[in-house]
């Protein structure tokens, strides 16, 4: 058994809240420049070199790659052989986004109430998932997310017979509906199967695939690339504003299912689709 401190958990989520929200991770700023290269449009190919232009500012000057420094999201993966010491490990990850958000001056956007919208001033509680894993490591991914390309997301409960024209025709509705309210280049998260809840919290997960790994299951892998090619021939393009690269990565995950059910989850993100990964 491997004691791992708390304080430990703290200290690293506060320092990456402050790194994903001023640096994009290495595929997405090659994702980005693939793009501006690969656009034809002169207003879609401006608009991603001004994308790539704040891209630079914000890791060169520790600005906020966008004011919008979203809800925390953190994947915990903590391997069963670990055990946490010195304190509460909940309470050790929401101080570590209070002290990153504090000393990052990052924008606190977390209300207290969905209703009555008090601000809770440090940008928690954040939104955790954990998950038991083999062996003695701690894997630790903090995602802001945005709400921009956040309210842009959905979940269809589809009927079985619906079937894979219909998982294709829920993703290229949610993507057209969310049009350039979701800051195109976006990046399209897809979880198909499992539950209501289940499929969306792999929308979720997707996002956070490398921009240039494809499913490991052949048709899931053609379904994301063909997908691809039809969302980037929508003319939404950078912006909104028209061109040929209105996504830069379609990311599916699935899971087994009921035999009466066929759920599918969209979650977009815009091109600043920020995350970081740290192992303890």
């Amino acid at each position: 058994m491997r004691e791992l401190e708390v304080r430990a958990v703290t200290e690293n989520i506060k320092e990456m809240c402050i790194e994903a929200n001023h640096v994009l991770s290495y595929d997405m700023k090659k994702a980005l420049r693939d793009a501006a290269d690969a656009e034809d449009a002169p207003l879609g190919k401006q608009v991603l070199k001004q994308l790539l232009d704040n891209m630079e500012i914000a890791q060169k000057d520790m600005i906020p790659i966008c004011q919008d420094t979203g809800m925390t999201v953190i994947f915990l993966e903590i391997g069963q052989n670990v055990h946490f010491a010195g304190g509460d490990l909940s309470e050790a990850v929401q101080e570590g986004v209070r002290q990153g958000y504090e000393e990052g001056f990052l924008r606190k956007s977390v209300v207290k109430d969905p209703i009555f919208r008090d601000n809770t001033k440090d940008n928690t509680p954040a939104v955790i998932h954990y998950e038991i894993v083999p062996g003695d490591k701690v894997r630790i991914t903090v995602a802001p997310k945005g709400f921009g390309s956040e309210n842009m997301s959905r979940v269809f409960m589809l009927k079985p017979a619906d079937g894979i024209e219909g998982v294709k025709n829920v993703v290229l509705t949610a993507v057209k509906d969310a049009g350039p309210n979701a800051c195109p280049p976006m990046v399209v998260g897809v979880g198909v199967g499992g539950t209501f809840e289940k499929c969306a919290l792999m929308a979720k997960k997707a996002l956070l695939r490398p921009m240039d790994q494809r499913s490991e299951i052949p048709y899931i892998s053609e379904l994301e690339n063909e997908l691809l090619d039809k969302i980037n021939a929508s003319g939404i393009g950078p912006g909104g504003l028209g061109g040929r690269i209105t996504a830069l990565a379609v990311n599916i995950e699935t899971y087994p299912t009921h035999i009466a059910g066929l759920p599918v989850a969209v979650n977009i993100c815009c091109h600043v689709n920020r995350h970081a990964t740290r192992i303890l």
